[in-house]
């Protein structure tokens, strides 16, 4: 088996795109790969899943305990033959000054080798004492090479090449030039996601040569071979429940942010999930509850516009009572309309406000909410919840009666103060839920609609 954790100096070095090829380069060779990724991050999961044609698992110490994550990998990572996980920004960085949720402190709890990727345009010898200060700063990491990136020709390898050697006694894994064929693109919420990404299968390929051609994967392999990952069991249960509830769950280019965890979690609840494409679709399938999560529906403006029908199917359904719960995009897309780039078009209209695109980031981060009114899945008042949320909008003309369930104390949220907007049975928000950390949302939401269901069907006998 091997294992390794693939981070960098500093953010936007490019290890996602190593990554993503590394995933594919290996799973070429016929081997099972298992990616992490860590952090809350939604985008980099979908390019990582495509590559490795597994489900991307996020390791998160926000929101969830180190025994958690420690439990996750290896359960997961008991199924592989290889377990690569890609860091969130610098190796060293982490929301608290001692480092204790930073990326070492990751590879050092599940004893990951460090793959360390370096963007070395514009350095020659000065990349000596970058290596060596990264050595020196945590003695407890054991680093298994490093991959230079977007080099400016033979040349400049050559030189870097020889540099590491003389100062270090680390190895070169790789040296990518650069090359812009194997980017993939870039915009206000980071990467394009794989799943809108219209040759997302192209691309990958075109970065697994790259790495093939350019980085010894065979060394990497021997550098990163380790004891096989003890299998964990699952908790002893009484079995999953039986699938008895539909939720209709928005899988297309627009909407495309759910945690493979949460949504096992829902059908382990006793959810079968159906999804439907809120691009094309001209109805709902036949559902007893919906989950949008979150994705680009500013992207999409015009065809999600143009897909009237639908649009009134679901407000309608809302408004009958369905059980809705809908995240940031999902939010976005229930609201009167969305205005973006000097256009403004309807939406669902469920959520009676206007959403506006803003040029920086109104809510990016960690969340912590308190639980401050009667929750309609049942967590009580005064509950703490930890979350994430990254959007770039906020809602304008909202009702002044609407109802919110979450006081923001930490984070933005809806307006700063509050989020989790609850009208009948829908509940929308711009915070991420995880299903981490004892926060067992899915089951929650299962039953409840279940439980709605069940007056719905009463009411009408």
């Amino acid at each position: 088996m091997h294992r390794f954790l693939v981070s960098a100096a500093h953010k936007s070095s490019g290890k996602t795109t190593l990554s993503v090829g590394l995933a594919a380069a290996l799973a070429a060779r016929g081997l099972a790969v298992q990616t992490f990724k860590k952090g809350p991050d939604y985008i980099d999961p979908l390019w990582l899943a495509a590559a490795s044609g597994r489900p991307c698992r996020n390791l998160d110490f926000f929101t969830g305990s180190r025994e958690e994550i420690a439990v996750s990998f290896a359960r997961h990572g008991a199924r592989a033959d290889v377990c690569l996980v890609e860091g969130n920004k610098g190796l060293y960085d982490g929301l608290d000054l001692d480092g204790s949720n930073s990326n070492a402190a990751l590879a050092a709890l599940l004893d990951l080798p460090v793959v360390l990727v370096l963007d070395a345009r514009g350095m020659t010898r000065g990349i000596a004492p970058l290596i060596l200060g990264y050595q020196a700063f945590d003695r407890r990491l054991r680093f298994a090479g490093v991959i230079l990136n977007r080099l400016g020709g033979a040349r400049h390898e050559a030189k870097l090449r020889a540099v590491i050697e003389h100062y270090t006694e680390v190895a070169v894994l790789g040296a990518l030039h650069e090359d812009a064929a194997i980017g993939i693109g870039e915009r206000h919420l980071g990467l394009v996601p794989a799943n809108e990404h219209a040759a997302a299968a192209v691309q990958i390929g075109r970065i697994r040569e790259a790495v093939e051609r350019q980085v010894d994967v065979e060394k990497l392999l021997a550098l990163t071979r380790a004891e096989p990952v003890a299998p964990v069991l699952p908790q002893a249960t009484t079995g999953a429940a039986p699938a008895d509830l539909r939720i209709g769950i928005a899988r297309d280019r627009a909407f495309g942010f759910y945690y493979a965890g949460d949504l096992e979690a829902l059908e382990a609840a006793g959810a079968a999930i159906v999804p439907f494409d809120t691009l094309r679709d001209p109805h709902l399938p036949d559902v007893d509850a919906l989950f949008i999560g979150g994705g680009f529906p500013e992207c999409f403006l015009a065809e999600l516009a143009a897909n009237r029908r639908l649009r009134d199917e679901i407000r309608a359904r809302i408004e009958a009572g369905l059980p809705v719960y809908a995240e940031c995009g999902g939010l976005m897309y229930l609201a009167r309309s969305i205005a973006w780039k000097g256009e403004r078009h309807p939406m669902v209209g469920a959520i009676p406000a206007d959403v506006v695109m803003r040029e920086r980031p109104t809510g990016r981060g960690y969340v912590e909410l308190e639980v401050a009114g009667s929750h309609p899945w049942g967590f009580e008042p005064g509950r703490e919840i930890r979350a994430h949320e990254f959007h770039y909008s906020s809602l304008e003309n909202a009702d002044p009666g609407l109802v919110y369930v979450y006081r923001v104390r930490r984070g933005h949220g809806v307006d700063g103060e509050r989020d989790g907007i609850v009208r009948g049975n829908l509940l929308a928000s711009y915070t991420h839920l995880r299903a981490a950390g004892g926060l067992d949302w899915p089951g929650r939401f299962v039953r409840f609609a279940r439980a709605a269901r069940s007056a719905a069907r009463r009411a009408g006998a």
